[in-house]
């Protein structure tokens, strides 16, 4: 039975994710790499703020930084439920924050989340893909739970100098 995703690829991909060492570096070849690999339109990585309750990102694919509160949206879904949701027909879920949309312009047709866990087992983001043609399905659900893991331990070291940093400061 064939693969459905290219894990050579993936293995070359962690190479390259070990030699960045911040969020401006890494997270765009998070993104293009999970794009690429699943075919959608759009990725961002949602960073969890606890102190302030709230995700944000500054990648979305040319859209300037998005911070909503931890409750909302289907980002806040994924935080609360602790799993992956996928939605091919997100207006229709109550879940989802169209006001994104209306701010950017973009339409979303689909989206799969997956939430990313630190080594004690916390959320630290939020893994999300937008507009795949013909929709996301379980599969998809799936590597991006397996490739939330996989980032993982670099978003929860990322997050450990970003502190150390401020603190320095």
């Amino acid at each position: 039975m064939a693969l459905k995703y290219d894990y050579k690829k993936l293995a070359d991909f962690g190479k390259k994710l070990l030699a960045n060492t911040s969020y401006t570096t890494g997270l765009p070849l998070i993104s293009e790499y999970t794009k690429d690999i699943i075919g959608a339109h759009r990725c961002s990585i949602f960073i969890y703020d606890v102190y302030n309750d709230a995700l944000w990102t500054t990648l979305s694919d040319g859209v300037e930084k998005i911070e909503v509160p931890s409750y909302r949206g289907i980002v806040g879904q994924t935080i609360r439920e602790r799993k992956p949701v996928v939605s091919n027909d997100p207006y229709s879920n109550p879940n989802f924050n169209s006001d994104v949309d209306k701010a950017t312009g973009f339409k979303t047709h689909s989206i799969v989340t997956a939430p990313i866990f630190d080594s004690k087992r916390d959320i630290i983001g939020v893994l999300e893909l937008l507009n795949k043609p013909n929709g996301f399905d379980e599969d998809d659900a799936k590597f991006m739970v397996f490739f939330s893991h996989y980032i993982s331990g670099f978003l929860e070291l990322l997050t450990i100098y970003e502190n150390e940093d401020k603190g320095k400061q």
